[in-house]
């Protein structure tokens, strides 16, 4: 059976779906995704900032007369129209991450937040059994309240991507960080980052962050890898309501085995044995804590949330969640 999934120009998007595709194809799933040249070349979609996201859906009668599975957003439900509605109405099941027809503010005047799904379109997902609606947050009905039932599915580690890989170069760092500086639109996540930082700097600990310095794959992979520990930092929208966390939760947990990280519910429901706070100073304390351990000790802590991650929260457990809505 064919998978039909979006692809992103860049942001989390882009790792994310790419988490899904990988997962797809270790399932036995064929997946047809828009090429490189597709996605890096086109910039119609591109507004306000956002990443511009893509997707092939299946139009002629012998494809719609096939079996087949669609993954989307609601953003490309609206923007491809009744054409996708025609191709979802077909599909075995057609899997729609949702956005909230309401959110709390200021976070819900930003583009981030909100659903351009038209009323319409939502009606007519909402008709189709064949249709599934989920994201990554806890669900709070009067914020998807237009939707029918929305199911949560957190995001996960690409254990098929990110692979162990030892290299001393990186192993010189107690604690290690990648990103960049992300701006929801209010733009509250680089004082929060700066705060971190600047308590790391004064810590005297060998720290290798490396914000906006567009690491390749490799360089990510084995710099969370080899690090002594981890460090994960959320947005203020995060911290406020709690209702996800990141990527790089499950890319920490899966590649380096301890990570610290700022408060979020979701995350401490999810991995309660990770060590949260919001005090910068507390998080450097927290470090040294793991850093006092002995290397067997530091390493048996690694090897079992290593452990815990894959075989619990990567991008195939949540393939197999979606099929079972």
């Amino acid at each position: 059976m064919l998978v039909y999934t979006p692809s992103y120009s860049s942001h989390a998007g882009r790792w994310i779906y790419n988490g899904y595709q990988n997962a797809w194809k270790e399932l036995g799933y064929g997946v047809v995704v828009p090429t490189e040249e597709e996605v890096t070349g086109a910039t119609g979609r591109e507004t306000l900032g956002q990443c511009a996201q893509f997707l092939h859906i299946p139009i002629d009668k012998n494809r719609l007369n096939e079996d087949y599975i669609i993954m989307a957003t609601d953003d490309l439900a609206h923007d491809y129209g009744p054409r996708f509605l025609k191709a979802a109405s077909k599909s075995y099941k057609t899997f729609i991450f949702a956005q909230p027809n309401t959110y709390p503010q200021p976070w819900g005047s930003s583009r981030n937040f909100q659903c351009r799904a038209s009323d319409e379109t939502i009606k007519a997902l909402n008709q189709m059994d064949n249709v599934y609606l989920w994201t990554f947050t806890d669900v709070v009905p009067d914020y998807f309240h237009k939707w029918k039932k929305v199911q949560t599915i957190p995001l996960a580690f690409d254990s098929i991507s990110y692979k162990p890989t030892i290299n001393k170069n990186y192993g010189k760092y107690d604690i290690c960080f990648v990103g960049g500086w992300v701006d929801n639109g209010l733009d509250e996540k680089r004082k929060i980052m700066m705060d971190i930082f600047l308590e790391f700097k004064k810590s005297g600990l060998n720290c290798g962050f490396f914000i906006n310095k567009n690491l390749s794959h490799e360089q990510e992979n084995a710099l969370l890898y080899n690090s002594k520990i981890s460090l994960n930092i959320h947005d203020a929208y995060q911290r406020t309501l709690g209702f996800d966390t990141n990527e790089r939760t499950y890319k920490s947990l899966g590649l380096n085995g301890i990570m610290i990280s700022d408060k979020v519910d979701q995350l401490e429901r999810i991995f309660p044995e990770v060590k949260t706070t919001l005090d910068p100073s507390e998080l450097v304390s927290i470090t040294k804590d793991y850093l006092s351990l002995s290397e067997k000790e530091l390493n048996d802590i690694k090897e079992k949330n290593r452990q815990h991650v894959l075989d619990n929260h990567c991008y195939t457990h949540r393939v197999k969640e979606l099929l079972a809505l």
